[in-house]
């Protein structure tokens, strides 16, 4: 099974997606399960798995009615305010839907030490006691964070966002490198190959920009714990649907057909515990 780890459906409203900033407009507009199961279809994937872009449980039962209306989508990860002090009770709520999956938070919107906070990792340990997953979405500034965060959870998947949005277009940073590579050492944590296109000067890139990003996570994490995820609709202010996927194909078009089957849905089926 061919699965997309990481996507996005929204309603779209002004101020709630007031993200989306005038060199986003073309993607100002609704992303539903019809807009992208065709696009789906033509790339020959069987499913997804529907992200969180809003910080409201709203939005998370917007997108479990979507799962459960649309066979396709595998799995949610939705929001619930880990600092509150009934995150438990609600992530406890929250599973009793086969389709939720995990928990993300905007991290990289935080301070850089957000995740070392007393109330964020009660809420981690949370999620660990329901066998929840946990999205990591950061800046390489918050690198440094995420290592102690998962340290100190070694039983708790995580699974990073974006391989933790380096800029592309200026090349290989040492500090990203390094905690790119500190990651990949525990077993719990994965990496999503998604969001990179996103994350070049003014949205223009080659597919060889890319490689030796993809190089560094794939030695650091392994063919095992490594996702491919398109960040659809996000990914339409830098390239189509195909062309995103284009990149990881190339790249990996010397692997076997066993390493492809695993990083193109494989291990989005081990981590997100998709039947």
């Amino acid at each position: 099974m061919r699965i997309d780890s990481h996507q996005h459906f929204w309603k779209y409203d002004a101020v709630r997606h007031s993200w989306l900033n005038d060199a986003m407009r073309k993607i100002r507009k609704d992303f539903l399960p019809s807009d992208l199961k065709p696009i789906l279809l033509k790339n020959n994937m069987d499913g997804c798995i529907a992200v969180q872009v809003d910080q409201t449980e709203t939005e998370t039962e917007f997108l479990l009615q979507l799962a459960a209306e649309n066979s396709f989508i595998k799995g949610v990860v939705g929001w619930v305010d880990l600092l509150s002090d009934d995150a438990e009770e609600r992530l406890v709520h929250y599973s009793k839907y086969n389709s939720f999956k995990g928990v993300r938070h905007i991290v990289q919107e935080e301070s850089d030490d957000f995740m070392l906070g007393t109330e964020f990792q009660n809420g981690i340990r949370s999620l660990s006691q329901c066998n929840l997953t946990y999205d990591i979405l950061i800046y390489p500034s918050q690198l440094s964070a995420a290592i102690a965060l998962v340290e100190k959870f070694p039983n708790q998947k995580f699974i990073i966002n974006h391989i933790a949005k380096p800029a592309i277009t200026t090349g290989l940073d040492e500090y990203w490198v390094h905690g790119m590579q500190e990651l990949g050492k525990h077993e719990n944590v994965f990496c999503k190959l998604s969001g990179m296109v996103t994350e070049t000067q003014q949205y223009k890139w080659n597919k060889n920009d890319f490689a030796s990003f993809l190089d560094v996570v794939v030695n650091a994490f392994g063919i095992d714990k490594v996702l491919f995820g398109s960040d659809w609709p996000v990914c339409l202010v830098a390239g189509e649907y195909h062309e995103v996927l284009q990149i990881i194909t190339d790249y990996f078009a010397n692997y076997s057909k066993t390493d492809l089957d695993k990083m193109m849905g494989g291990n989005a089926i081990k981590f997100y515990n998709i039947s």
